[in-house]
């Protein structure tokens, strides 16, 4: 038996909740290791569609321990909402089913406010963010002025922290031409929200470190995708975190060795969210049936998502910086109403032929992309549940695409359904 990591290996909305609960049933944990409220999750089970942006995808299944790491940034009032939106759809979740890392930082009212002064400004350049607040908690993390989980279990020493912090927060509104902030308004906003909060927090490096020993089978989910990390993807549009699978051991407090196989999830074409070089982009018919027939709204934002045809060397690139042992390929059944499908193998970039994206801005806006072109199988793959329900040329779509990423299918995904899922090779069994 082995540990999962869960990564997006595009620029994040691959399905990854719906892997993640169905994965969830082999696993006795589903730790979440970074990002925040930014990363929206849809679950279809039995009909009933669960909306998540914070908490794992774990949570809706019963006898399952779901884990918020200190690599994730959290917001206490949207936690509490989405507490009690699950309970009116009758998940209730205790501290035994949920744990939340002590040392995890919080986004404040602050922090979503100086993510809208930057996005609203006129000069500069937009990253497409969601405006809440994400960036700049991560930004005081690393300044080491950041309010943590814990700091809601003691309200008399936080007052001091709060000062330090608006030492920094007030300047900034200051050089924005907005109104200082308070410390009682912050104090507040933190304390009326705390007794709903502080049962749930945990050591959740120790939590995990009894859980490993005990033989216990982790699920380590991540958010966004691997072209969206801060290093490795597609800088300056990016998100303000890690997201590839070795974030999954620093942001839960266990070693490296924890994970034992990363599952890369990706759709069988390619999306994007808000702002950034896209080389397969379609802004023709084309790309307007794959939006239409994948219902390609954010689920956090309800923002239209940009389409385009899969790109394998994107994929490929991915899978090699994230450590990507097999894919969850998703959406499959959005092609089923294309004839000729294109999968971009190579890019052209000042008439020189390259197989990767490279770092430059400028470059990576350059990159036109080299298509090679497959038929289509004008044929449903909707709630398919094995390779027999599969037309045959679904199935040699999809080893091409095995064959130009150089990652193995492990898991195949028909539709939004928890069921409507072909297990290839179980991860846990590596």
């Amino acid at each position: 038996m082995t540990n999962v990591a869960v990564v997006g290996a595009q620029w994040g909305d691959e399905g990854k909740g719906k892997i993640v609960d169905w994965l969830s049933e082999r696993a006795d944990v589903v730790a979440r290791f970074q990002g925040g409220h930014n990363a929206g999750h849809t679950l279809v089970i039995d009909g009933v569609t669960y909306k998540l942006s914070l908490l794992p995808s774990g949570v809706v299944r019963p006898g399952k321990l779901s884990i918020l790491g200190n690599g994730v940034v959290i917001d206490p009032h949207a936690f509490v909402s989405e507490l009690e939106r699950l309970e009116t759809q009758g998940v209730a979740l205790t501290p035994d089913r949920l744990l939340i890392a002590e040392n995890a930082p919080l986004i404040l009212s602050i922090h979503r406010d100086l993510d809208a002064f930057r996005e609203g400004l006129n000069s500069g350049t937009k990253i497409g963010t969601t405006k809440r607040g994400i960036g700049p908690a991560y930004e005081d993390k690393v300044g080491r002025r950041a309010i943590r989980m814990l700091d809601l279990k003691n309200l008399t020493t936080l007052r001091g922290k709060i000062d330090n912090l608006l030492g920094h927060h007030n300047a900034l509104r200051r050089g924005y031409g907005q109104a200082e902030i308070t410390q009682d308004m912050i104090f507040d906003e933190l304390a009326s929200v705390a007794p709903r909060i502080v049962p749930f927090i945990s050591s959740v490096w120790q939590d995990l470190d009894r859980l490993k020993r005990e033989g216990k089978r982790i699920l380590f989910e991540g958010a966004q995708g691997v072209l969206l990390d801060i290093d490795h993807g597609t800088y300056p549009f990016v998100t303000s975190s890690n997201t590839i699978a070795a974030q999954a051991a620093s942001g839960t407090g266990v070693g490296p060795r924890s994970v034992g196989y990363v599952l890369g999830i990706t759709k069988a074409y390619t999306t994007r969210v808000g702002e950034g070089p896209f080389p397969s982009e379609l802004d023709d018919d084309n790309g307007r049936l794959l939006g239409e027939r994948g219902r390609e709204f954010g689920t956090v934002t309800g923002r239209q998502r940009r389409c385009g045809w899969f790109d394998a060397v994107l994929v490929r690139q991915a899978a090699r910086v994230a450590g990507i042992d097999g894919i969850a390929f998703t959406k499959l059944d959005i092609l089923d109403a294309f004839e000729t499908i294109n999968i971009c193998v190579g890019y052209e970039l000042d008439g020189a032929r390259i197989d990767y994206l490279p770092a430059s801005q400028g470059a990576q806006a350059r990159v036109k992309p080299i298509y090679e072109t497959m038929e289509g199988w004008a044929s449903s793959t909707e709630g398919a549940r094995s390779w027999a329900d599969l037309p045959a040329q679904a199935i040699k779509y999809i080893r091409r695409v095995e064959e130009l990423i150089e990652a193995p299918v492990a898991l195949l995904s028909t539709s939004p359904e928890r069921n409507d899922t072909i297990l290839v090779h179980d991860p846990f069994e590596d």
